[in-house]
Parts: C-alpha cells; structure tokens; sequence
C-alpha cells in the first residue's frame, strides 16, 4: 500500500494541469505545513523564527515545468529577491534552487546566464547556493553546469542521490572541485535501470557516499529525516576524528520539528530547508510521497474544512 501510495503522489507531483490549479488555488489542506509562504516576506518571517531556535536555514523559492526564457529569467529575478532579503536582514540562511527553474530545459546559455546573475548577487551579499538534484533525465546535465561553475565561483554547491547507481563515480569524479555536497537518499520515481529499487541498498549506499565525501575532507550536508542515518554520522564522525565545522544535518520544513531541535541541543549544526512561493505543488505531493504520516496529516486537514 505505501508503495501505491508512493508512485501514485510521484505521478500526480508531474501533472502540469494540477500544477497551474494549484498556484490558483493557494496553500491549503495542508500544504501550508510544509511551505512558509507565497512570499519572501512570509519565507523571511519563517526564517527568523527559526534562526531565533539557533536552526540555519535554506530557502528556495519553488518553481517547476518553466518551458520559456521570460518565466525563467523572472524565476531567477525572485531568487536574486530572496538573496537580497536574506543579506539586507542578516538572516542566517544559504538559498537552494532547481536549474530547470532557471531555463535548464530551455537551453545551455538561458540557465548558464540566469546561473552567474544569481551567483553574482550572492556572492555580493554573502550567501552561499545549492543546485537541487532532479530527476535522472536532468542529473548529468546539472553536474556538467555545476562543475563549470564550481570553477568560477566559490560559493556554490549540488546535491547527489543515494538512490542512483552513479552516485559513487559521481563522488569520486567530483572530489577534484572539493565541492559542497548535500547527500541525500533521493525523492524521484526512477527505473531500477538507473537507481537501486530497494531501501536497504539505497540506505548502504548512503552510508558509503556519507563516508568517501568526510574522509574526503568536503563539507557534507547528510539531509534526512532517518534516525539510522543520523546515528551513523554520528557515530561515524566521532570514530575518525572529522571536524564538527565539515558537516551538518539537514531536514525539511514542517518535518520532524522537534527532532531538528534535539540535533542542535546536542551541538550539531541543523539545518532546514524552507521552500516557498505560488508554484509549491510539484514539492507538495512529493513530500506525500515521502511519509504516509504526511498524507494522513493532509487527510485530516481536509476534514476539518
């Protein structure tokens, strides 16, 4: 039934008919938990609050299925928005984005354009950026534009899958750039062609990237809501020795709130991803996706309306 349950939320995260309803329609039955706002202002009040509880911050600005240049360069004008708001109110958080957001569908020179006006922006107002990974289709075109920028710019950084089987050339390949990584299991649909089908190899090959990238000696992002995977790093980083300023953790917005709080009484550096804007339903449903405790709370949103 979970597994139903999973395929069905992936699939309804790609129709682009409910995506545009959805921006009509606003943050309802539920959606509101897991998104700060529709605007940077509502985002910025959300960050704070949860700087306040000593919790950093990533932002993005959500935006899926952008198919012209106009879109795409009005999509990076929000993002470079963002990043002024985060430097003019001194507000501890980096900012994560989709490319295909910024015209990576579009072509080369509209996403590598939108790219560097963004990048420029936080470079001036010190923030750091993370490429979000997406689906397969679009995972080796992000690492080719991601490495070009590496080489340009210092203070951005991309998200590799656990899930795929690529992932570990992937590491390898990318420790010449001693990049930035969030490592993280993987939230796509894909075919056991390109990604391992069940959990559990998926769960050993994130330990195995967790492990190659600190003994690296890259900073390591371990986004997860796993407690298993949690333990590990934990455990991990104290048996070798790793510096607590090499990694942190990471979980989403509205997920697991209380234990976000517990990792930074422990002293570990927490971080939470904070999406927000119009365009939230492709993230949405893949959250449902995730947890089935996350359907329910929807379920139950629904019923009380």
């Amino acid at each position: 039934m979970e597994q139903l349950l999973r395929s069905f939320f992936l699939f309804l995260s790609k129709n682009k008919r409910m995506t545009k309803a959805a921006k009509r329609y606003g943050l309802r039955f539920g959606a509101a938990r897991f998104v700060a706002g529709e605007t940077i202002e509502l985002a910025a009040a959300a960050i704070r609050k949860l700087n306040e509880k000593n919790l950093d911050v990533t932002i993005d600005y959500l935006g899926e299925f952008v198919d012209n240049e106009a879109e795409a360069n009005e999509m990076a004008n929000q993002t470079i928005e963002a990043i002024e708001a985060i430097g003019r109110e001194n507000l501890r958080s980096q900012l994560s984005l989709k490319m295909t957001s910024m015209g990576l569908d579009i072509s080369d020179a509209v996403v590598r354009r939108n790219m560097r006006r963004i990048l420029d922006a936080a470079k001036i107002n010190d923030v750091f950026v993370t490429i979000d990974m997406e689906d397969y289709s679009r995972c080796g075109k992000t690492i080719k534009i991601f490495k070009t920028l590496k080489k340009e710019y210092d203070n951005v950084g991309t998200v590799i899958q656990a899930y795929l089987y690529r992932t570990v050339k992937d590491i390898e390949d990318l420790n010449s750039l001693h990049p930035n990584l969030r490592l993280v299991k993987g939230a796509y649909k894909e075919s056991p062609r390109v990604a391992f089908p069940e959990k559990k190899d998926v769960d050993e090959n994130f330990k195995k990237i967790i492990k190659m990238h600190l003994l690296n000696g890259n900073y390591t992002a371990v986004a997860t809501h796993d407690d298993k995977i949690i333990e590990f790093t934990k455990q991990f980083v104290k048996e070798n020795s790793i510096p607590s300023d090499q990694f942190e953790f990471q979980m989403l917005y509205g997920i697991r709130p209380e234990r976000q709080l517990e990792l930074v009484k422990e002293g570990y550096k927490m971080r939470v991803y904070v999406p927000y804007g119009t365009d939230w339903y492709g993230y949405f449903m893949r959250r449902l996706a995730e947890r089935p405790a996350n359907v329910a709370f929807v379920l139950k949103g629904m019923l009380k309306k």
